[in-house]
């Protein structure tokens, strides 16, 4: 996955290998270390954080050096180019580690756990345990079975599993912006994805469940909470009542959205990831009702050929995409729109490429995630269609596409030269100490002088100056 443009915190370059540590000590503790290394998406890092709340329970503290843990876990993921050997190269320096630590417990959780478990476990005797992304609570029994000296594994995929009850411990955090995982699973069988096999069906958490939570991180002093899941839009939760009550609610994602921004008209609300064919105008209408649900959409188009959308069964065609654009625009003007772009997708031609490139034209994307198409064993389009573009060819298209989205990010990007954002301080720039970083209404990175009067998790005015590609310049004005 290349991403030229942008970095936004759903999709941190840096913090693929991430190891996880918890600020706060065990209520009772077992004297044991627990290392979690995380890879993917923001979903396995929020799934990082329900495992250390599990294992936080029985006693567990958190380590960041993996020498000096008792267990050892590799949070994976299977959507990324050349995952599968990164991980298996971990695993090689884990087991080395345990060379000089007999009682080291190694452990794969996640996406990579159902497909690759025969070779981990028993081929390559790299891992003592394999973790699917359904069965976290089950990991306090797996420990026990690898302590008396067996093997462990559980990659069962649930209909049920939403971790509701379980409030995830932040990891790494900067108390100002926190994840709420509010479904779980995929529908959605696009024939280049592994998600629905890896992590099963959807099904949505209770909302009142959602609602407390962001709740108790406001109480907490976080100001910003992003909704997560792989389909946002396809969020539907019934409530259930006693006989004899009323109907039943069933609350749509237009109005769970509702119910966190009501929450506080302090707490920002962000969601990712939203699917062109369930946006609906009723969520773009409540997005424009309340000022703390962020103007910014992540909608991944893929590819602006209806013919590959197709093949892709991505269940829309390009002027529905275009419609849903347009939808956008009118109701919410100001709102940022991001995207996920593939090139070179199977028997994609020329002119097909060609119609990606007039997508982009006809959208301008304030950034993208964009890939060379890469084939995942065990998907739908692995099983029916040839990988025939040549390498050479997706890597030229992709320049192009990289190229493009250059220009139409730093196109955006200028639109906020001389005009005031309203920004929330997230912490301190990473390549200076004298500056504050944070983000706008729409999600565009925005780095100021540091001024005295405010500080971490404060809402500021910045009169943006300058611009890159990538981020806004500028200070603080009153």
């Amino acid at each position: 996955m290349l991403d030229l443009t942008h970095t936004t915190k759903e999709h941190d370059e840096s913090r693929q290998g991430e190891a996880l540590l918890l600020e706060q000590d065990p209520k009772i503790s077992n004297g044991r270390k627990l290392y979690i290394e995380s890879y993917g998406c923001q979903m396995n890092f929020s799934d990082s954080e329900i495992v250390a709340s599990i294992l936080l329970d029985k006693g567990f503290e958190t380590t960041k050096n993996y020498q000096e843990a008792d267990v050892v876990f590799i949070n994976t993921c299977s959507i990324r180019e050349n995952a599968e050997q990164r991980v298996r190269n971990r695993l090689k320096e884990f087991e080395a580690a345990k060379s000089k630590n007999p009682g080291m417990i190694v452990g794969v959780l996640g996406c990579m756990a159902e497909r690759l478990k025969s070779k981990f476990l028993e081929e390559e005797k790299l891992v003592d345990v394999v973790v699917g992304p359904d069965a976290y609570r089950d990991l306090p029994n797996l420990i026990d079975k690898v302590d008396d000296g067996a093997k462990a594994v559980n990659v069962l995929l649930s209909r049920e599993e939403t971790y509701a009850d379980i409030n995830p411990v932040r990891l790494n955090s900067n108390g100002v912006t926190a994840f709420i995982s509010i479904m779980r699973g995929c529908d959605n069988m696009c024939s280049f994805c592994v998600v629905p096999f890896t992590r099963g069906r959807e099904r949505s958490r209770d909302p009142h469940s959602i609602v407390k939570e962001a709740q108790d991180l406001f109480n907490a002093g976080y100001k910003e909470v992003t909704l997560l899941g792989q389909n946002v839009d396809s969020y539907k939760h019934t409530v259930t009542v006693a006989e004899g009550e009323a109907p039943a609610e069933t609350v749509t994602f237009a109005k769970l959205l509702a119910m966190v921004a009501e929450v506080s008209p302090l707490l920002r609300v962000r969601f990712s990831t939203s699917h062109p064919k369930d946006i609906t105008d009723e969520v773009l209408h409540t997005i424009a009702s309340y000022e703390n649900i962020c103007n910014y959409i992540h909608l991944p188009v893929q590819s602006g050929n209806s013919r590959v959308l197709e093949l892709m069964n991505r269940t829309y065609d390009r002027e529905w995409y275009m419609e849903r654009v347009d939808a956008i625009r009118k109701i919410i003007p100001d709102c940022a729109i991001s995207t996920d772009v593939i090139t070179g997708f199977c028997t994609e031609t020329e002119a097909e490429h060609q119609e990606t490139l007039s997508m982009m034209d006809y959208v301008k994307y304030d950034f993208a995630y964009m890939f060379a198409y890469s084939e995942r064993p065990g998907t739908l389009a692995a099983k029916r269609y040839e990988d025939d573009i040549p390498e050479d060819v997706k890597k030229r298209r992709l320049t192009e596409v990289i190229n493009k989205q250059r220009d139409h990010s730093l196109y955006r990007y200028q639109h906020f030269v001389g005009k005031v954002c309203k920004v929330l301080i997230e912490g301190f720039s990473k390549r200076s100490e004298f500056d504050f970083c944070g983000r706008n209404d729409q999600n565009a990175l925005v780095v100021f002088p540091i001024d005295p009067r405010y500080k971490q998790g404060d809402y500021v005015n910045v009169r943006v100056e300058s611009c890159t590609s990538a981020t806004l310049l500028g200070k603080i004005v009153d």
